[in-house]
């Protein structure tokens, strides 16, 4: 295999210049000193989009979408929590740098900012004879077997970038539609309906849905929210108190989904005390075993009682610390009879001890809160979720329960481990989402008004669409009978870009040259290093890929401080990867580049 020579330029593209693609850079410049040689270095970012921000953190967006956590609980800086071989370069907090208050959600645009400032002090620590050039245009494939230099083909350009090594930090991505979808969208023109696919709901056009009009949402996360913004506020609505005065110009949402609830609003208060010991049953030497297993694993069998365990002792764990009078014996006592316990005899040993059922953990309640729940019209379902949301805000805002922040600790823990194992399947994505990564407790509360105002009315769980007479027609299972009809409706929730039906045409080419993917449609990757295998699980030396579109994507929120950050544990061992590579000798001489775009240094 050829590496750069002695004397010779090394070239890296980066495709892919938002969070995932500044963070890999951040890592590169913390670990030169010690890995790289000195030799020149071109790295090439190539994203449409503003370095730093990327598309979701761009400046060109509404201002009333916010972040989903604590501008406190949002970093772009390593520290010694982090499992990583590289040097700590600690810094601000995004709170710190915008000298925010810690519990603010900030506005998109402001993280927009943060992050531009961090790719900027990313670059200015690069090497001194490191240049980094932003090509702003797409890129649409690479070429080259594991044993030459890359060849990246751009967008509207005639020549392609040569690359010793290539990084995917894509981001989330759009999709084609599936069978269904399309199905519905064919549907919508034959009847001059609307129908809006899954979408990033910044990007959508909302205009075609019109004021006063009914229209039919599925989809109750985070999606949701920026879609029941952007239509009322957005539409100059505005709140007095808790009260909801429309502009007259908001349609009517009709909103539902499987679970029929939104997610849990983020905790509102901080951690005190004692923090449970993790990973106390799941944790490295349990993900190895699984690993090591000739047959595989299935993860409800094997992985999710581990997970269950783990989340089951938080809770108790911070239940007998903090709370010891809501208890009936003391925590050592069971601690070692739980470690030992099956499902049964927990659940048993949790009655006996835990005399209230509101301080005992139903993960399976929390997962599907409607399952035997049933109204008998839309109009006692309104009443019956807008409960359901109020009692969530109490509890998430009150330090008397707090056993669920320690859940939220343990499945941050899990998640780490989780992220080893590879593609565990979606059901665990939406279940953490439904917990850790809901809404702010501000939007719930707007929530509750706009839904006593008549602006959104919910459907219930297990809700179903169908288009026929002309209209598509929801239902659901919590209100049996009824039926709502609409001629608008909309997929609230993100594309799901499998490597077949990304819009992505760089990580299609890919995976029809060969790059394996998933049963779930995400791309195999080495998750010791991020590099690309191949579909009889050899790596490519000379690719690599990080983030939500790979197997050992992590969770797309940001990283709280000193929680482990799994991304930063990725993007240093793959800028390890990536600087050990480059530093060999060994290759000829490349003339310059042509064609060179905005150099950033």
């Amino acid at each position: 295999m050829t590496r750069p020579a002695q004397g010779t330029r090394a070239s890296l593209v980066v495709v892919g210049a938002g969070p995932r693609g500044t963070g890999l850079l951040e890592r590169i410049a913390a670990n030169a000193p010690e890995l790289y040689d000195g030799r020149g270095l071109d790295i090439h970012l190539v994203d449409p989009h503003p370095p730093g921000a990327g598309r979701v953190w761009r400046d060109r967006q509404s201002p009333l979408l916010w972040m989903n956590s604590h501008a406190e609980d949002v970093t772009m800086f390593t520290d010694d929590t982090v499992d990583m071989a590289g040097p700590v370069r600690p810094g601000p907090t995004l709170h710190e740098w915008a000298a925010l208050d810690g519990r603010t959600f900030a506005d998109r645009r402001t993280q927009g900012t943060y992050l531009r400032w961090v790719y900027q002090r990313a670059v200015a620590g690069l090497p001194p004879n490191a240049v980094v050039y932003h090509h702003a245009r797409r890129a649409l494939r690479v070429e080259g077997s594991g044993e030459e230099r890359q060849r990246v083909w751009l967008e509207g350009r005639a020549t392609p970038l040569p690359a010793d090594l290539v990084v995917l930090t894509l981001g989330h991505l759009d999709a084609e539609p599936d069978d269904r979808q399309r199905e519905l969208s064919e549907y919508a023109r034959a009847h001059g309906l609307v129908h809006l696919p899954p979408d990033f709901t910044a990007d959508s056009d909302l205009s075609v849905l019109r004021p006063g009009e009914p229209v039919l949402v599925r989809g109750l996360g985070l999606a949701f929210v920026d879609l029941m913004v952007l239509l009322t506020e957005g539409r100059g609505g505005r709140y007095a108190g808790d009260t909801y005065v429309p502009s007259g110009r908001e349609p009517v949402l009709w909103a539902g989904s499987r679970r029929g609830v939104p997610y849990h609003a983020k905790i509102g208060y901080d951690w005190t005390g004692e923090r449970p010991p993790l990973p106390r049953f799941f944790g490295p030497a349990e993900t190895e075993a699984l690993l090591a297993r000739p047959d595989g694993f299935d993860f409800r069998r094997d992985v999710w009682p581990l997970v269950e365990k783990e989340l089951g002792f938080a809770h108790y764990h911070r239940l007998f610390t903090a709370h010891p009078e809501r208890v009936r014996t003391d925590r050592a006592g069971f601690e070692a009879r739980y470690a030992a316990a099956g499902p049964d005899e927990r659940a048993a040993l949790v009655a006996a001890a835990v005399p209230d059922p509101a301080d005992r953990l139903d993960l399976a309640a929390l997962d599907r809160p409607l399952d035997a729940v049933r109204y008998g019209s839309h109009a006692q379902l309104q009443d019956g979720l807008r409960r359901y949301v109020e009692a969530d805000l109490r509890r998430r805002h009150d330090p008397a329960h707090s056993p669920d922040l320690a859940v939220f600790l343990a499945l941050l823990s899990v998640y780490g481990q989780l992220v080893r194992l590879g593609d565990v399947g979606g059901w665990w994505h939406g279940f953490f989402s439904l917990l850790a990564s809901g809404p702010p407790g501000p939007r719930l509360r707007q929530l509750l008004a706009l839904s006593r105002a008549g602006v959104v009315r919910f459907l219930g769980a297990g809700t179903t669409v169908t288009a026929r007479d002309g209209v598509f027609r929801a239902t659901s299972a919590t209100v049996p009978g009824a039926a709502v009809e609409a001629r608008a409706l909309v997929e609230a929730r993100l594309p799901h870009p499998t490597v077949e039906r990304a819009r992505d045409p760089l990580l299609r080419a890919l995976h029809a040259d060969g790059a394996a993917a998933t049963p779930d449609g995400l791309l195999a990757v080495d998750r010791t290093d991020g590099r690309v295998l191949d579909r009889a699980g050899r790596p490519h030396p000379r690719r690599f890929a990080l983030g939500p579109h790979t197997d050992a994507r992590g969770s797309g929120a940001f990283t709280r401080p000193r929680t482990g950050g799994v991304a930063f544990r990725q993007n240093d061992a793959t800028a390890r990867a990536v600087l050990t590579f480059l530093r060999a000798p060994g290759r000829p001489a490349v003339p310059d580049h042509p064609l060179l775009e905005e150099s950033s240094r």
